[in-house]
């Protein structure tokens, strides 16, 4: 099996008059779809329960998106026994036939593209560039492990011995577990879930509650491609009722988190704790919280710094594990990138994301709560230059906001605030503010801001982080090209999207064959 080289999807133009006019179609036909009912799926049926929630439009809050299946134990139960029957067939399927699912689900999802966006701009809160990209991204976890996995279905070759045959080959794991978030609702669990599927490995999906209705479109995608029933089960409901009961479960073979530190620290001790049948120890791949650092040098082209710094910064109301939360400045430059920042910023509509406003909603009330909340602290912590406030009433909306004088080991400058605020540190040289980057828990990326190769060369040294971007956004992996995932307490950097990633759902098996 042939494929022609990997590249990365084109995202879509929306200055272009035609792709606006059918982007604009799908939010309509979407918007009027809203409030219908999904199943649970398991081994392929679709099930209702007793209980279900809603998932709301964080956009217009009173607007439910859909109603969902509230599950529980004993759908966990159901779900791992359905995936370890489809299993014993899914294991066999020649890796070329596994890739073509994959590839097949990348033509369904670039027909229905418009359509894919609109609904997580519904569910979510994404303007159109920051969905469109998400969408992008999913076809190329599609198209890039349908050609990862053909280097590996060969296994590897082997120094030869005196009268021995070996063998070096690879096998599924078996069923696991992935647990995701809603801020990427499409890119995050497909990053995890193709990459389990084309290695031979059923999975059983716990979706974010905030973005139930999009997970429910990526299976769709998938069941189109000709996935067989029982490899992806989708199970919808609370942390505690599902997600706990499935990393727990003594026949999931192993466990695929993303989300917040506090709970992937959870997430992590729970798999590690051998139940009582359970024959393996669970492999566990986390992808965690970051408090990532924009460092701009006194050499630094301001208004591109600028540019970058307000786009990692609000690109999705700095709901995004990547986003830059902390831009440390040297004396020479601090005061003109502080005012181009704050500039860009100030113009910076805020409103419904349907509507592809520049910033949205953050994504419910609790969040709201708790980014108001650390704006709280930094007005005790830092000056306010700008936001702070809430714009509009009939969402989940927070102004964007940024905190000037900010010491380096303030809370709004060690914790992850996750929403629209941005924290200024001023550093007495280059080496002081790699130090002040350096200077948390979290390892994810980072960004450098200079004109001179000797400072890019101690940054690329010293910078410790899992993706690091030089005189550009902190923000923006592209599957394949930018390997994605963290250092310390970012995660365990699986490098999701990269050459290394299909190994973390196979392992190795050595085969020696003795002849005379």
């Amino acid at each position: 099996m042939a494929l022609p080289p990997f590249q990365n999807e084109p995202f879509l133009n929306f200055a272009d008059p035609a792709v606006r006019e059918r982007m604009e179609a799908a939010i309509r036909t979407v918007g009027g779809q809203l409030g219908e009912t999904y199943p649970l799926i398991v081994g392929g049926e679709r099930i209702t329960t007793e209980q279900q929630f809603a998932s709301y439009n964080p956009s217009n809050k009173t607007r439910v998106v859909g109603v969902l299946q509230r599950a529980g134990r004993n759908e966990v139960d159901r779900a791992v026994e359905a995936a370890w029957q489809a299993f014993s067939h899914w294991r066999r399927v020649p890796a070329e036939e596994r890739a073509v699912v994959l590839l097949k689900a990348a033509q369904h999802l670039r027909r229905r593209r418009e359509e894919l966006n609109a609904w997580a701009s519904h569910e979510v809160g994404k303007n159109w560039a920051e969905i469109d990209g998400e969408v992008a991204e999913v076809i190329d976890h599609c198209e890039y492990y349908a050609r990862e996995v053909l280097r590996y279905k060969d296994g590897q070759p082997l120094p030869p011995l005196p009268n021995e045959f070996n063998e070096y080959v690879y096998e599924p794991l078996g069923v696991g577990a992935v647990v995701t978030p809603f801020n990427f609702p499409f890119a995050l669990p497909s990053g995890m879930i193709l990459a389990a599927i084309v290695t031979g490995n059923p999975v059983i999906w716990k979706p974010a509650s905030d973005g139930a209705v999009t997970a429910y479109r990526l299976w769709e995608a998938l069941d189109a491609a000709g996935l067989p029933p029982g490899i992806l089960n989708l199970l919808t409901g609370s942390g505690g009722e599902v997600g706990d009961p499935l990393i727990q479960h003594p026949r999931v073979r192993w466990v695929a988190f993303v989300g917040s530190k506090d709970v992937g620290v959870r997430v992590y001790q729970q798999a590690a704790a051998v139940q009582p049948g359970q024959i393996w120890l669970k492999r566990v791949i986390c992808e965690l919280g970051g408090k990532n650092a924009a460092i701009v040098d006194d050499d630094a082209d301001v208004e591109w710094a600028a540019d970058q710094v307000v786009a990692g910064a609000f690109g999705y109301q700095g709901q995004k594990c990547s986003a830059t939360s902390r831009l440390i400045t040297t004396p020479g430059v601090h005061g003109a990138i502080l005012e181009a920042v704050a500039q860009k910023t100030r113009a910076l509509a805020v409103g419904p994301a349907p509507e592809n406003y520049p910033v949205g909603p953050v994504i419910n009330a609790s969040s709201k709560a708790k980014i108001l909340e650390y704006i709280g602290v930094g007005r005790q912590e830092g000056q306010l230059v700008l936001g702070g406030g809430e714009p509009r009433a009939e969402g989940h909306y927070v102004e964007p906001t940024i905190f000037t004088e900010v010491d380096p080991g303030a809370r709004i400058a060690q914790e992850e605030i996750f929403g629209p605020v941005l924290s200024v540190i001023r550093a007495r040289d280059f080496d002081h503010a790699l130090e002040i980057a350096n200077g948390t828990e979290y390892g994810l990326t980072g960004a450098v801001f200079t004109r001179d190769p000797a400072k890019l060369a101690r940054a690329k040294r010293l910078f410790h982080c899992g993706n690091l971007y030089l005189n550009r956004k902190s923000t923006g992996a592209m599957a394949g090209t930018q390997p994605f995932g963290g250092f310390n307490m970012s995660g365990t950097d699986a490098k999701v999207g990269g050459p290394d990633y299909l190994l973390y759902f196979l392992q190795a098996k050595t085969i020696s064959h003795r002849y005379r």
